[in-house]
C-alpha cells in the first residue's frame, strides 16, 4: 500500500529533524547528563516536529543500548516507539480524549510498571484540548510521576495549557522551518523519489507550507499526483491556486500608472477565471509586504526575510524600487484592511473592486510636508503636477473664479503690513468723525480682535459728539455690547463715548463716512488683486477649491 512522502520520509534521529537546533541539542544534552524529566510540553506551529521529536525522545530512552542520543532504531523498543503505538510508548490524542473520565483512566494506568522497557512514556498530542477538569485531575500525577513515567504534551496552542500543569514540565517552543532550509529538504526528497523539480517549483511547494514541513511535503504529494515526474511552478500554482508575482505585478504596475481603470480588469480576469477572491487578498497583502522589506532591506539584505526564491527576491526588489517606504506601508494597511472586510463580505467582487481603486487613489496623496513646502518654494506649475498623476488631464477652470488682472499698486496684505507698522493708536490725535468706521475697523484688526472687526465691517457706525451710534444686525448686538469694545473706542477716539446699538437693516455706510468703494474699488477689482497674489495662486494649484468670497477688512 502507498504511503504518503511525509510519513516515509519521518525523521527516525534527532540529525534528521530539521531545524529546530534548540530543542535537539538540549534534548540530546539531557540524555547524555541522564537528566531526562517526567515532564515536557512541545508547542509550535503546526507540522515543524513536535510529535515527530517526541518519538525520537521514546526511542532515545528506551532503546537497549540507552539512554543513548544515537538510538539503534532495530530493536523491539525502538520500533514500538517508531510506530507510535505499544504497551511502552502510549499515543493519546486529547482532541477526541478530552474529558475527566479518560484523565482517570490515565492516572490508573501510570501506577503499572512498562512491560519491557525502561520507561513508560505518554505522549499527548493536540494536549490544548483537554477541559479544565481533566488538567486538575492529572495535575497531581503530573507533579509526582512514578520514576518510570515520563509525560509529552504535544500542543500548537502552549497558551491554552494551564500554568499549574505548565510550571511543572520544560516546554520546548519549536519554530517554523526556514525557507531555504525546507527547499534543501523536498530537494532531496525528490532526488530520492526520482523527481525532477527545479528552484521555483521547490518554492511554490514551500511557499504554500508557511514553515510547515507536513503541508509542504502534502503539497508536493499532491503535485507529483497531478503532474508526474516532471514538476512545473505554473502548473503547481494552478494545481494549489496560487499567485505568481506577474499576476499580482498587474497590480503593482496599475498603481505605478495610477490606472484604476486596470484594477477593474484585474478583479474581472479573477472572476472570469474562477479564483477565490479572499484568497487573492490574502497574497495581495502579502506581496505588498513583502515588496516593504524589499523596499527597506533590499534583495540581499531581504534573503531570510522574505519566502521567495532568489530570482524571485531579485524581481520584488526591482518593482519595490518604484515606490516609496510611505507608499508600500499605505498598501500594506489597505490590502490587509481588505483582506479583513472580504471575509465577512456579501459581495466579494465589489469589495475586492473598491478596496483596488481605493489603493490607487492612495498612491495619488501628497505628503503635507512636501505640500507646503511646494507652496513656499516652488511655482504654481509644478504643484499642479505634483498634484495630478502623470496620465490625467488638468482640470479645467472653475467659471466662479474671476480671472485674474494685473496688479496695480500695493496688494491688500501689503497693505495690511503697512497699517501694522504704523504707530499705535493712542498716540494719533483723537479721530474726525467722519473717519470713526475705518479708524475703528483697522484698531480692531491690528489688535487681533477679528470677531469685533466683523461686526464693525457689517454695521452703520455714525460718530456725533460725544455719541458713536451703531445700526447693525441682532447676530452682532451681542459681540458689540462687550468691554473689550468700549475699551477698543476709547482708545480710538481718545475719550469716552457713549454708545448707543440700535438693531435694524444696516445698509451702505453713511454719506458721512467716505468708503474705499466710492474711489472706485468694487467688490469684482477686490477679488481680482487678491487672487492675483502669488501665494493664493500657488495654494490654490496645490489644494483646489473654489474661491466664492473675498472680504477686506481693511475697508
Amino acid at each position: 500500500m502507498y504511503q504518503v512522502i511525509a510519513r516515509k520520509y519521518r525523521p527516525q534521529t534527532f540529525s534528521d529533524v530539521v531545524n529546530q537546533e534548540h530543542v535537539k541539542t538540549t534534548l540530546e544534552n539531557a540524555i547524555a547528563q541522564q537528566r531526562i524529566a517526567h515532564g515536557y510540553i512541545f508547542s509550535g506551529q503546526r507540522g515543524t516536529g513536535k510529535t515527530t521529536v517526541a518519538r525520537i525522545l521514546a526511542r532515545c530512552i528506551n532503546c537497549v543500548n540507552g539512554p543513548t542520543p544515537q538510538p539503534c532504531g532495530v530493536c523491539a523498543n525502538c520500533l514500538e516507539a517508531a510506530k507510535g503505538g505499544g504497551m511502552n510508548v502510549i499515543e493519546i490524542d486529547a482532541a477526541s480524549n478530552r474529558g475527566i473520565n479518560e484523565m482517570r483512566e490515565l492516572n490508573q494506568s501510570v501506577l503499572q510498571r512498562p512491560a519491557s522497557a525502561r520507561y513508560k512514556i505518554f505522549i499527548i498530542d493536540e494536549a490544548h484540548q483537554i477541559t479544565t477538569d481533566a488538567f486538575n485531575a492529572l495535575l497531581k500525577t503530573i507533579e509526582e510521576p512514578p520514576e518510570w513515567v515520563v509525560f509529552i504534551l504535544c500542543t500548537t496552542e502552549a497558551h491554552k495549557i494551564p500554568a499549574t500543569i505548565a510550571s511543572r514540565c520544560q516546554h520546548f517552543s519549536f519554530r517554523s522551518v526556514d525557507f531555504e532550509d525546507l527547499m534543501a529538504r523536498m530537494a532531496w526528497i525528490c532526488g530520492q523519489e526520482g523527481i525532477e523539480a527545479d528552484a521555483e517549483a521547490l518554492a511554490v511547494l514551500a511557499q504554500a507550507g508557511e514553515g510547515s514541513v507536513r503541508d509542504s511535503l502534502s503539497a508536493l504529494d499532491q503535485a507529483i499526483a497531478c503532474c508526474g515526474a516532471q514538476l512545473h511552478a505554473a502548473e503547481i500554482r494552478a494545481l494549489l491556486g496560487m499567485f505568481s508575482l506577474e499576476s499580482l505585478g498587474q497590480v503593482s504596475q496599475a498603481l505605478s500608472d495610477s490606472d484604476s481603470r486596470r484594477m477593474l480588469d484585474v478583479v474581472d480576469e479573477l472572476e472570469r477565471n474562477g479564483h477565490n477572491l479572499q484568497h487573492f487578498s490574502r497574497e495581495l497583502a502579502r506581496y505588498f509586504r513583502n515588496l516593504l522589506v524589499a523596499r527597506i532591506a533590499g534583495a540581499e539584505g531581504a534573503a531570510r526575510l522574505i519566502a521567495a526564491s532568489q530570482v524571485q527576491r531579485q524581481s520584488l526588489a526591482e518593482v519595490a524600487a518604484g515606490f516609496s517606504e510611505e507608499d508600500l506601508t499605505r498598501f500594506l494597511h489597505l490590502s490587509l484592511e481588505l483582506f479583513r472586510d472580504l471575509q465577512y463580505s456579501l459581495q466579494p467582487r465589489f469589495h475586492l473592486e473598491i478596496g483596488l481603486v481605493r489603493l490607487v487613489q492612495a498612491g495619488r496623496l501628497v505628503p503635507i510636508e512636501k505640500a507646503l513646502a511646494e507652496i513656499q518654494g516652488s511655482g504654481a506649475g509644478s504643484a499642479a503636477e505634483m498634484r495630478r498623476p502623470a496620465n490625467s488631464v488638468p482640470p479645467p477652470s472653475s467659471p466662479a473664479v474671476v480671472a485674474p488682472k494685473p496688479r496695480a499698486g500695493p496688494s491688500p496684505f501689503e497693505i495690511d503690513s503697512a497699517k501694522k507698522a504704523a504707530p499705535a493708536p493712542g498716540s494719533r490725535p483723537p479721530a474726525p468723525e467722519g473717519d470713526a468706521r475705518e479708524r475703528l475697523l483697522a484698531h480692531l484688526v491690528q489688535n487681533g480682535l477679528t470677531h469685533l472687526a466683523d461686526a464693525v465691517e457689517n454695521s452703520s457706525v455714525t460718530a456725533a459728539g460725544a455719541e458713536l451710534q451703531i445700526v447693525t444686525a441682532k447676530t452682532y448686538k451681542m459681540y458689540l455690547e462687550d468691554r473689550h469694545f468700549e475699551s477698543a473706542v476709547r482708545e480710538v477716539f481718545g475719550r469716552p463715548l457713549r454708545i448707543k446699538i440700535t438693531v435694524g437693516e444696516t445698509g451702505s455706510p453713511p454719506a458721512a463716512i467716505p468708503a474705499k468703494a466710492a474711489a472706485g474699488n468694487g467688490a469684482d477689482d477686490i477679488a481680482s488683486k487678491a487672487l492675483a497674489n502669488p501665494e493664493v495662486q500657488r495654494f490654490r494649484e496645490v489644494f483646489g477649491g473654489e474661491v466664492r468670497k473675498v472680504r477686506n477688512l481693511k475697508e
